[in-house]
């Protein structure tokens, strides 16, 4: 048993870092034939999260492993560049490795967060950051982070940016299984931002 399972972890904490890891999962890489079959079996129930959650089941029944991989290589890798860049350098200042991702640096060394050896993509991108949120959550990184933190890297690192690049996923136009996938991104991140935000500092 490793130090995150021996702390306890509200389950509804869980739940939220089960999310976030999912969607670090999905963006990470094009999901191959079992985590498409996972996503299949997930069932929402009648919140707008819980819609879009039905509907990338929906999407992912259907979805098989060639197709999604050339989907996911259309909207993140393309020929020099993909349809969309899910970086926050490249949402909040038009261009990559900006001022966003040094600071993101900084604060990662504070929480002694570092990157994978076998990751080239730098730590602003989208899966990353849904990545670290999670380890915060469950203490990945140490002792799990207060609400305060998560708070203060949430609006700082994620808060952002993350909505728009997860409306412009929906809407980008090699989308098809992505386009749910960034349908449950902007629901979740909209609740995060509202649970965030009725927090008291």
């Amino acid at each position: 048993m490793n130090a995150a399972e021996d702390i306890s972890i509200a389950t509804e904490d869980r739940l939220r870092a089960d999310l976030y890891n999912f969607m670090g999962l999905m963006l990470s890489g094009p999901p191959d034939q079992l985590l498409l079959d996972q996503c299949a079996g997930l069932s929402g129930d009648e919140s707008e999260l819980g819609k879009a959650i039905s509907g990338l089941a929906r999407v992912a029944k259907a979805s098989k492993p060639s197709k999604v991989e050339s989907e996911f290589n259309a909207l993140f890798v393309g020929l020099g560049r993909g349809e969309l860049l899910p970086y926050a350098s490249y949402y909040l200042t038009g261009f990559l490795n900006e001022k966003p991702l040094a600071t993101l640096r900084s604060d990662m060394a504070v929480r002694t967060m570092t990157r994978a050896l076998n990751v080239y993509e730098p730590e602003d991108n989208i899966a990353s950051l849904m990545e670290m949120m999670a380890g915060m959550i469950v203490g990945r990184f140490g002792t799990p982070a207060t609400l305060d933190d998560q708070k203060t890297f949430f609006n700082k690192h994620i808060a952002p940016w993350a909505g728009h690049f997860y409306s412009d996923l929906e809407a980008a136009k090699n989308s098809i299984l992505y386009a749910s996938v960034g349908n449950v991104g902007r629901e979740f991140m909209e609740i995060e931002r509202e649970a965030f935000r009725m927090t008291a500092t």
